[in-house]
C-alpha cells in the first residue's frame, strides 16, 4: 500500500517545478536551484558544530502527543521522539515507505487485519539511561487519549483503539499502574499488541506520528511536558525559553546501533523562535542562519532576490509540498447556513490574488480546484463544481446566489487568519475580492502557536466570535487520501478543542463513505470512493481551496545531507550536518 501510494506522491513532486530551471538537478553534490528534491545535497557523515535554525513562531507543542504542525513531526521525528516505525529517511520514493524504528521488524499483522504485534529492538533508553520498554509505548499511546489535558494533536489512534471502552487517558486511569488500555497489551518489555476493532490498512502510518511514542509514566508532567519531554532520539532539549530559544545537545544514552534512519550529525541544534519573517529571509539570503524550520517559503519581498540573482538561487528548492491552502466556511455562523451564501464566496474568491499574495504559480502554487492535492491518490483535476480553474472571481454567479441566499446587497462576516506568514496578505486578498459583490469580511488576526488548536480549533470560540471564514493549511497526516481528507470532513470528529473539522460538516453520506474506504483494502476502489467523498465535499461549498502549495526555501550552503523528504514536504531536519 505505501509503495503504490508513494508513486503517486513522488511522480506530482517530482514535476512541480516544471516552472524552474534544472540546474544540477540529478547531481546533488554539485548543488543548484532544485538539487535537493531529488538527490541528497552534499552528502557527508562527518560529525560536529552547531545546526542554526530559525522561525517566527513557536511550535504548536513539544508535547509529542499535542504537536500537529508539519515542521513539528519533522523536527521531533528528526531529534527526540522515536516510533515503533518511521518513513525512511531518503529523497524522492523511497522517503515515503515505512521502516521500523524502534521495533526490529515491520509488524506481524494477524485476525484478518486487526491484530499487529511488534518486538522492541535491544538497548533502546531514555536520555536519564532508563530502558524503554513496550509500557512506555503504551502509555505514550494512552497520552493522546487524554484530550482533556492533552488537546490539539490527531485523534486517529482514539477512533482505531477504543473500540467502546471510552478510555480516559492515563490522568483519570483507575488502573493502579495507570495502562488500562485495553486494546493495547505488553506480554513482556519487548512485545507490544494493538486490537484493532476492524481492519484499517491505514493502521502502521498512525504508529509512525510522534504521538505513538514513549513516554516514561514517572516523567509524565501533563500539559507542561512540552516544556521539556523526555528524549527517546539522539538530542535532548538543554534548554527551552517559550518565545526565544530552544536548544538541543547529543543525547549520550542514544545508540546509533539501535537506529538506522537518523544522522545524528550536528554536536547542536540552536533554534531561535520570535523572528520576524523579513528578517528571517534576510538571514538565510546572508548564510547567518541555516534553515527557516517553518519551510513555507521566503515572503513575496524577497522572492525576486532569490530567484533573480544566480548565487542565491543555487542554494534554494521551490517543492510542492503536498498542502493545500484554503479557508473554511463555518456552517455554524449565519449566513452561512445557507449553501447559496457559501456559494457566493466561493464564486467572488480571486483566486488568483490569492496565489499571488503567496509567491505566483512557482513560489505560491498552482490554483487549487478541489480538497485532494495532485500527490494523493484519489486526486480528479477535473472536480470542480463551481468551475475555479481559471482562478478569476466570478462576480455574476456571486450576486445570483446572494440574490438567492436572500442577501442581494451583501452581508458582514469575520474572517479569521493567523498573524505570521504569506496569511496576512493571502486574507486580505481574500478580502477585496468578496467586497467586489458586498460582503464585507473583517479580519481578526490571532497568534498562530494558538490558532488551530483554540482560535479555529474551538467551534464555541468560532462562533461566539462570528468566525465565518477561516484561512487554514493542510498538509497529509500520512500519505493517504484517509490521511489527508478523513480529519476535515468527518462529522464524528468534531471536537470542542483541537478540531479541524472547521466548517462542522457533518454529512451523513460522506460519514458512511469514509467508513467504507477505511475498510476498503482494493486501492484503486480505494480512491474512488475518496473521489466520491470530495466531490460532496466540493458541492457543499464548505472548504475553499485556492493553491496547491509550494514553497521557496533557502538552504545554508554550508549544509550537509540535504534533501526533501517527500513525507513532510520539506527538508529532512534529522539527516543535516553543518560544513566546518
Amino acid at each position: 500500500m505505501a509503495g503504490t501510494v508513494a508513486a503517486a506522491l513522488v511522480l506530482s513532486a517530482c514535476g512541480g517545478g516544471s516552472s524552474t530551471d534544472n540546474t544540477s538537478k540529478s547531481d546533488g553534490q554539485k548543488g543548484g536551484f532544485n538539487a535537493a528534491l531529488t538527490a541528497v545535497l552534499n552528502p557527508s557523515d562527518k560529525k560536529g558544530g552547531t545546526l542554526k535554525l530559525t522561525d517566527h513562531d513557536d511550535p504548536d507543542s513539544y508535547d509529542p502527543a499535542r504537536a500537529y504542525y508539519a515542521k513539528v513531526w519533522n523536527f521531533m521525528k528528526g531529534y527526540y521522539v522515536r516510533t515503533l516505525l518511521t518513513n525512511e529517511a531518503k529523497p524522492g520514493e523511497d522517503g515515503l515507505k515505512l521502516v521500523p524504528d524502534m521495533a526490529t521488524e515491520m509488524p506481524k499483522v494477524e485476525d484478518g487485519g486487526k491484530k499487529y504485534t511488534f518486538t522492541l529492538k535491544d538497548n533502546l533508553k531514555f536520555e536519564d539511561g532508563s530502558p524503554i520498554t513496550s509500557k512506555d509505548v503504551k502509555y505514550g499511546v494512552e497520552r493522546v487519549f487524554a484530550q482533556d489535558v492533552l488537546s490539539g494533536g490527531p485523534t486517529y489512534l482514539i477512533d482505531a483503539l477504543d473500540q467502546g471502552q471510552k478510555y480516559p487517558g492515563p490522568y483519570k486511569d483507575a488502573d493502579p499502574n495507570k495502562l488500562g488500555l485495553k486494546s493495547v497489551q505488553t506480554p513482556d518489555d519487548k512485545t507490544i499488541v494493538f486490537t484493532l476493532a476492524a481492519p484499517l490498512s491505514d493502521f502502521p502510518f498512525l504508529l509512525a506520528m510522534p504521538g505513538a511514542g514513549p513516554v516514561p509514566k514517572d516523567k509524565d508532567t501533563g500539559d507542561r511536558y512540552g516544556s521539556h519531554p523526555v528524549s527517546s532520539g539522539p538530542y535532548k532539549f538543554q534548554s527551552y525559553e517559550e518565545g526565544k530559544k530552544a536548544i538541543l545537545v547529543r543525547n549520550d544514552q542514544w545508540d546509533q546501533k539501535t537506529d538506522s534512519v537518523r544522522k545524528a550529525l550536528p554536536d547542536q541544534i540552536e533554534v531561535v523562535l520570535g523572528t520576524a519573517v523579513e528578517e528571517i529571509d534576510n538571514q538565510l539570503i546572508s548564510g547567518q542562519v541555516d534553515l527557516d524550520i517553518a519551510q513555507t517559503g521566503v515572503q513575496q519581498g524577497s522572492q525576486a532576490k532569490v530567484l533573480l540573482n544566480p548565487d542565491v538561487k543555487k542554494n534554494a528548492d521551490a517543492p510542492v509540498t503536498g498542502f493545500i491552502r484554503y479557508f473554511a466556511i463555518n456552517t455554524k455562523v449565519a449566513p452561512f447556513d445557507n449553501v447559496h451564501c457559501r456559494n457566493a464566496v466561493v464564486y467572488a474568491t480571486d483566486k488568483v490574488a490569492m496565489q499571488t499574495a503567496r509567491g505566483g504559480p512557482d513560489a505560491g502554487g498552482d490554483i487549487a480546484t478541489n480538497m485532494l492535492p495532485p500527490n494523493i491518490a484519489g486526486h480528479d483535476p477535473k472536480l470542480d463544481p463551481l468551475n475555479t480553474k481559471s482562478g478569476k472571481p466570478q462576480l455574476d454567479k456571486a450576486k445570483e446566489e446572494l440574490k438567492l441566499c436572500g442577501k442581494p446587497e451583501g452581508f458582514e462576516t469575520v474572517l479569521a487568519t493567523r498573524n505570521s506568514g504569506k496569511e496576512p496578505k493571502t486574507a486580505e486578498a481574500l478580502q477585496q475580492s468578496l467586497a467586489a459583490v458586498g460582503i464585507t469580511a473583517r479580519l481578526d488576526p490571532s497568534d498562530a502557536s494558538l490558532y488551530f488548536r483554540s482560535t479555529i480549533g474551538s467551534p464555541s470560540n468560532t462562533q461566539a466570535k462570528g468566525y465565518g471564514l477561516m484561512m487554514a493549511g493542510w498538509g497529509a497526516d500520512y500519505p493517504t487520501a484517509s490521511g489527508f481528507l478523513k480529519v476535515l470532513v468527518d462529522g464524528r470528529l468534531i471536537l470542542p478543542s483541537g478540531n479541524n473539522n472547521y466548517p462542522e460538516l457533518n454529512n451523513a453520506e460522506v460519514n458512511s463513505l469514509i467508513d467504507k474506504a477505511q475498510a476498503e483494502t482494493d486501492q484503486a476502489k480505494t480512491a474512488e470512493l475518496w473521489n466520491q467523498i470530495n466531490k460532496i465535499v466540493m458541492d457543499e461549498s464548505v472548504l475553499v481551496p485556492f493553491t496547491y502549495d509550494k514553497a521557496l526555501n533557502v538552504r545554508n550552503p554550508r549544509l550537509t545531507n540535504v534533501f526533501i523528504s517527500q513525507y513532510y514536504g520539506m527538508v529532512d531536519f534529522g539527516s543535516l550536518g553543518v560544513m566546518s
